[in-house]
């Protein structure tokens, strides 16, 4: 979820009426959840963000960062770490669940507040050839 917004003026959305002033809270999840832009959105795939030759891909529906005009100021910052962080990561390391757990009993509820956080994983990374 992201942090609450009020609406600005009247807006249908999806056949729904919002009246202005009405609070709402984006569920930013949705997008990290669409069969349409995910090659398995219900699972763990680090493998979502890498091309044929494990070169990373950028993927327009990870938000991790709320959107709209009050978006994270440090965002551009924060997504060009994420980036050399994370491709790094997936180029040279293939994330596995541990020896004797199948990748079906990974659980990735996340664990919900305001935000919604990941549940704690033991993972192996096993060096790509």
């Amino acid at each position: 979820m992201s942090l609450p917004h009020t609406t600005s003026c009247d807006v249908n959305f999806n056949g729904f009426f919002i009246k202005k002033g009405t609070t709402v809270y984006p569920l930013l999840m949705s997008a990290l959840r669409d069969e349409s832009q995910w090659k398995s959105p219900h699972t763990f795939n680090p493998e979502n963000f890498l091309d044929e030759q494990g070169r990373f891909v950028k993927q327009d529906a990870f938000m991790p960062f709320p959107a709209g005009r009050r978006a994270c100021l440090g965002e551009s910052l924060a997504r060009m770490e994420l980036f050399l962080f994370f491709s790094s990561l997936l180029q040279h390391f293939r994330f596995t669940p541990p020896p004797g757990v199948s990748e079906d009993q990974l659980d990735i509820t996340g664990v919900v507040g305001i935000t919604v956080n990941p549940s704690p994983h033991k993972l192996c990374a096993v060096k790509r050839t």
